[in-house]
């Protein structure tokens, strides 16, 4: 057990290191390379001794060794090129010694040096010489020798020699010359047909060996399997670290990858994909199997989504981005016995009323097309659920649109599901009892005189500010309110911002502002001089508590661009967002009544 865990670690840590090693490399040789191109050919500054060189004939490679030994053992590598130069094209050396003889002594030996590098990476289709992201296919031809070979998203084909590792991430390496170092895939298949003087190394995916194959180290699959033809040699051994049999095989996942989730959308139609789409179509059936069992559920909030769209996006939003508030209250009582139990409640909650709500959109989606065929059998939930479904699949395969659809059918899908908890709630509690204002002892004891008529009970009797008494206010009353609250109040931060700094930041002079105009008085001087007033839909005093959850509020309805105040303008109870989350609402009063 301990062995295996050693060699997983191993392999996970050498794939992970001849990874990044291309990209090390690549900072390294931009430094070594740039002062053999850009430092000036000082020997040849005597011309007459150099010009009997030209004796450079192709029989003579005795001269020329000498400059690699005076190289550093860095630059090995890189001195071993011009001898195979030397060796292949004899004419390219007579025709240098010719132009030496022509007197271009001075530009001439300069040539040697502006030797490029010979790291090669791919960028999309086709081979380009760049120290770019290795993106794409790399083919390494036969005859030629590079110093690497990374592919990223792509294949790399090694023909040739390679003096350094050949890499590919999400894509295939296959060795039919040699490489110097290892031959690595990650989420691919590393095929060997020829000489790897380092490891084959598969992570997620199979080695194979072919029957030309040297490897001169391990050979390691990890989650895959090694599959060795006769012939083939490994000379350090063979590891086959987590392999699952049948499910060995990464290659459809790694199409996933690359069809799916780099282009924004859940399916595509590939015939390796075909594991996604059973998964797709095993989720469908289980949604349907819920619609079948609890049918009156579902079309609850189905009725819910269609009679109040409005309120169910408001829902959704809020859900949205209370459920971290949420969790981060939850985490802050852990350290209570309560903690331990709601954390985990909530989450189970969460998760299911997510997955109701994707039954519930699939059901709504459905509907659209099964109440077109009256109110028989097929207006069952379960068959909206399956005709919606497989309509959602067929969007999810568009690119990028694909993703965006999935999560904000979740998002409105839990929404919706909350929005209907709260609205069941809201009708199972009992009905608040019918209060009726009584009047004045004096005004009921008092007895008109004969023939006066008696006054109207309205006339002897306060006003009751309700919100089911008054009318509710609009959106340009408020904004006019709000403007001559934020006037009075930058007024402020500006005079004690002169005085002590740091006391002029608006936002939060506005919010406590706000806060204590409300709980005290239930108005703003804004809202006196624009006759408004903060009532509860309850009708119970309005507290700090409330008030304090309406100022938060109000900072998540600006939040998102404002949309929070403006919807008041949309929503028939004529509520903003802190509004509804507060349970509160601003009514008109009449002219002449007292609000302080």
């Amino acid at each position: 057990m301990n062995k295996s865990r050693y060699s997983f670690l191993f392999a996970g840590w050498l794939a992970l290191t001849l990874a990044l090693l291309p990209v090390l490399r690549a900072a390294s040789f931009a430094e070594a390379s740039e002062p053999t191109q850009e430092a000036p050919p000082a020997p040849p500054a005597p011309p007459a001794p150099a010009e009997p060189a030209p004796i450079v004939t192709p029989t003579e490679p005795v001269a020329t060794p000498a400059a690699p030994a005076e190289a550093p053992a860095a630059e090995k590598t890189d001195a071993a090129a011009p001898a195979d130069d030397k060796a292949v094209a004899p004419e390219e050396k007579k025709a240098e010694g010719e132009l030496r003889e022509l007197g271009a002594t001075e530009e001439q030996p300069a040539t040697p040096t502006k030797k490029k590098s010979t790291r090669s990476r791919s960028y999309g289709a086709g081979t380009r010489h760049s120290d770019g992201p290795p993106m794409g296919d790399h083919t390494v031809s036969a005859g030629s020798t590079q110093n690497e070979a990374v592919s990223v998203f792509g294949d790399t084909t090694v023909d040739g020699h390679v003096t350094d590792a050949a890499v590919s991430v999400f894509g295939n390496t296959t060795v039919n010359g040699s490489a110097d170092d290892a031959a690595v895939s990650v989420f691919g298949t590393t095929t060997v047909n020829g000489h790897v003087k380092g490891e084959a190394i598969a992570v997620m995916g199979d080695v194979i060996l072919g029957p030309d194959a040297v490897v001169d180290g391990q050979v390691v699959a990890v989650l895959g399997k090694v599959v060795r033809g006769p012939g083939s040699k490994i000379h350090g051994g063979t590891q086959q670290i987590g392999s699952f049999g049948p499910f060995g095989d990464f290659t459809g996942l790694r199409v996933w990858f690359t069809k799916c989730l780099l282009m924004g959308r859940p399916l595509a139609f590939d015939s390796r994909l075909m594991w996604a789409w059973y998964a797709a179509f095993g989720i469908l059936a289980f949604y349907a199997l819920i619609a079948l069992i609890a049918p009156a559920g579902v079309q609850k909030c189905v009725d819910t989504l269609e009679q109040q769209p409005g309120s169910s996006l408001v829902a959704a939003l809020l859900t949205m981005l209370l459920t971290p508030v949420a969790y981060l209250l939850l985490v802050l009582t852990l350290t209570l016995v309560i903690g331990f139990v709601l954390l985990p409640l909530f989450s189970f909650g969460l998760f299911f009323a997510a997955i109701f709500g994707k039954i519930v959109m699939l059901a709504w989606l459905g509907r659209r097309f099964t109440k077109l065929m009256g109110d028989g059998p097929l207006a069952h939930p379960v068959f909206g659920v399956l005709i919606g479904g497989v309509i959602m699949l067929l969007f999810y395969t568009v690119p990028i649109g694909g993703f965006v659809l999935y999560m904000l059918t979740g998002m409105l899908g839990l929404g919706v599901v909350v929005y209907t908890l709260i609205l069941m709630f809201k009708a199972s509690r009992p009905p608040k009892p019918a209060v009726v204002a009584a009047a004045p002892l004096a005004a009921a004891s008092a007895v008109p005189l004969a023939g006066e008529a008696p006054p109207p009970v309205a006339a002897m009797l306060p006003p009751v500010i309700s919100s089911a008494t008054l009318p509710r206010a609009g959106f340009w009353i408020r904004l006019a309110a709000v403007v001559l609250d934020a006037i009075l109040v930058g007024m402020m931060c500006g005079f004690l911002g002169s005085i002590w700094h740091g006391f002029g930041v608006f936002p939060f002079w506005f919010a406590v502002y706000c806060a204590a105009m409300w709980a005290t008085k239930g108005t703003t001087i804004g809202g006196i001089i624009c006759s408004l007033k903060v009532v509860r839909l309850d009708d119970r005093p309005l507290d700090w508590g409330v008030a304090v959850v309406r100022t938060l509020g109000g900072f998540l309805s600006l939040f998102v661009a404002g949309l929070g105040f403006i919807w008041v303008a949309f929503d028939d109870e004529k509520q903003s967002w802190h509004d509804k989350i507060a349970g509160t609402t601003i009514v008109r009063v009449p002219k002449g009544t007292p609000l302080l």
